[in-house]
């Protein structure tokens, strides 16, 4: 069995058909580190590998699925990084490298050759929700919560999925609100296929898993390749390369620098609270006024 620093995955003891794949840092509410997207990956080859296995689930440990990218790391943190550059002027073709990479990882899911699918509990948010509309198909429990918050500043959803999952209207009322939705809203919707009472959410879950898992491989590849190459054929991976180079930009300009700093000052939650509000984030000359009184806080004394 592969051993992963931010994840596991092996065969499930009562369906050897049935891979379970499971974020693991529930210390940090599943968050993105550097590993996990390559790790993601890996994950897939290796189940793609099995032959005996037909179908994977992707799970979180802990409290919810996965909490997005971790902020004490990219947000909080002063490094100079490609997604988080602190040398001017910025490179945006070292963030967007880094970037479509991690995208890349995430989506190997939507092109594994098995189906794949996502079981929420808790909250799929941010990166969380990349990867978890990364996967064929989608089961909530139906008090969990799926959303992009950072849409208000800070992020672009580099998989860009949420169009293509839920269509034009309902993608553009959660990219400008940054809104998270519900399990019950979400099947309500059309992006979860089931949602259901979370004390029932792994049974349901592995009885679909279950249902797919008695169609040959080969079936289940050919079906899904036909339902993929529909997205292709309308700009898939086009639109990912234009959200991934939005979400670089959406972290160097000065809205996104502005997040930065007051991250870096007042530390992380108290800067995902003020996103998350409503209340106004400060833009064009305002930002790089506040970013200014920031950074005079943030130098060292002397």
């Amino acid at each position: 069995m592969p051993s992963f620093s931010s994840l596991v995955i092996e065969p499930d003891p009562n369906h050897p058909r049935i891979a379970r794949l499971r974020l693991n840092r529930p210390e940090r509410l599943n968050a993105i580190d550097e590993a996990m997207p390559r790790e993601i990956r890996a994950a897939v080859e290796w189940a793609n590998e099995q032959p005996a296995i037909h179908v994977i689930v992707v799970d979180g440990a802990g409290k919810g699925f996965c909490g997005g990218y971790d902020l004490s790391l990219f947000g909080q943190g002063r490094i100079d990084h490609p997604c988080q550059q602190e040398r001017t002027p910025w490179d945006p073709m070292a963030d967007y490298a880094f970037m479509k990479r991690n995208t890349e990882d995430f989506m190997s899911l939507w092109r594994s050759p098995k189906p794949t699918i996502a079981m929420v509990h808790g909250h799929a948010v941010a990166g969380g929700s990349d990867i978890a509309l990364s996967c064929d198909l989608l089961v909530m429990a139906e008090d969990a919560r799926i959303g992009y918050m950072p849409t208000r500043v800070w992020g672009c959803p580099t998989t860009a999925m949420w169009t293509f999952r839920l269509g034009p209207t309902r993608a553009k009322q959660m990219m400008f609100t940054g809104d998270t939705i519900d399990g019950r809203t979400a099947a309500d919707w059309g992006l979860a296929n089931l949602a259901v009472p979370a004390a029932g959410l792994e049974a349901a879950t592995l009885e679909l898993a279950g249902r797919i898992a008695g169609v040959p491989s080969s079936h289940l590849a050919m079906h899904k390749m036909v339902v993929n190459q529909v997205l292709l054929s309308m700009g898939l991976e086009q639109t990912q390369s234009l959200a991934t180079i939005f979400d670089g930009i959406t972290r160097h300009n000065p809205e996104g620098l502005w997040f930065r700093r007051y991250a870096q000052a007042e530390g992380f939650k108290a800067a995902v609270a003020w996103r998350d509000s409503g209340r106004a984030i400060p833009e064009g000359d305002v930002a790089r006024a506040a970013i200014a009184e920031l950074e005079r806080r943030l130098a060292p004394p002397g």
